[in-house]
């Protein structure tokens, strides 16, 4: 294995350790009560925001929905202000008023984080006809999950993106349940990359627990955009092992799943990097290393946020009233 290659392992085991970790620490403070605000998590599914982050450039735009934590830390969010953002704090991301569905970071492409299903594919899609219309050479990515695909306005971005040959990768992190639903229940097939077909652009099923798989395939999905050949659709095949929203297992508002959590705790996406990590030679001191780094940072985060202001009463109605004459 090549240097530049084992370098690519480790950057991807920080990022998706940094998202892990960062996740377990919010389950606690919401189960503490000490967070009230609704935390969708994204563990389980960190290959696939690790893996086509690690393909983009820092001005590249990356959107997301509710389920964003981990697209917002592998893009390079700052981890102090997503939790002052998460505690409802004024030095949060977005000034302690979006929560956790409403992340953003300009300074790293992160411009927006909708909780709506589907919002955000035409907005990515918006970025990406504008790129085009610049020449600069940007390319977004649109995350969503597998229900966001029965949305119209997501086939309707598709087809403007193929059609114009845009700048974008939709990414379909297929999770197989929308809210407690389960993806068989309200599909007559498994068959959501067949949608890539239907809009006339290169569609990819991927192991979405498998890291350099996720990166290898965003590195061409990435380079096509880039090259102004157009758009592709990845799904990205993986399992959520919280409940839809909030720190349970295997609930979702509820309704118990169909007992599927064992076999995917077994593919841990962590735990199978490690594994190509140390077959090629990390010794397990590398990982201690790392694991130690984040949860130092965590702990920074989590102060910071804890010692942030919150917003002054007083402008409890900014941004909600228009002002001014008219």
């Amino acid at each position: 294995m090549t240097n530049h290659r084992l370098e690519l392992l480790r950057d991807l085991y920080s990022r998706m350790v940094t998202i892990r970790l960062a996740e377990e620490r919010l389950a606690d403070l919401v189960t503490a009560g000490e967070v009230g605000c609704p935390c969708h998590l994204y563990i389980g599914q960190e290959a696939i925001a690790a893996g086509v982050c690690a393909a983009l450039e820092t001005d590249d735009t990356v959107w997301g929905g509710h389920r964003s934590h981990g697209h917002y830390l592998a893009k390079g969010g700052d981890l102090g202000a997503m939790f002052a953002e998460i505690f409802g704090k004024v030095l949060g991301c977005a000034e302690g008023r979006g929560g956790s569905m409403h992340l953003l970071a300009t300074d790293v492409g992160i411009l927006g984080t909708v909780p709506i299903v589907a919002a955000t594919i035409p907005l990515a899609t918006g970025a990406a006809l504008a790129s085009k219309l610049r020449r600069d050479g940007r390319v977004a990515i649109a995350f969503f999950g597998d229900g966001a695909m029965e949305e119209g306005h997501c086939h309707e971005s598709m087809n403007l993106a193929a059609l114009y040959a845009l700048p974008i990768v939709f990414v379909c992190e297929n999770n197989f349940y929308a809210s407690h639903m389960a993806l068989t229940g309200r599909r007559a097939a498994d068959n959501l990359v067949t949608a890539a077909d239907a809009h006339a652009m290169p569609g990819e099923v991927v192991d979405g627990n498998d890291a350099v798989a996720v990166y290898d395939a965003a590195v061409r999905a990435v380079a096509r955009a880039r090259a102004g050949v157009g758009p592709t659709l990845l799904e990205c095949r993986t399992f959520r092992w919280r409940g839809h929203v909030g720190p349970s297992w295997d609930m979702d508002v509820g309704v118990k799943r169909r007992d599927e959590l064992q076999q995917w705790l077994d593919r841990d996406p962590i735990r199978l990097l490690r594994r190509v990590m140390e077959s090629a030679g990390v010794a397990g001191a590398a990982f201690d290393e790392v694991d130690e780094r984040v949860r130092a940072e965590i702990r920074a985060a989590e102060a910071f946020a804890r010692s942030a202001p919150c917003p002054p009463a007083d402008e409890l109605d900014t941004h909600v009233y228009a002002t001014g004459a008219r």
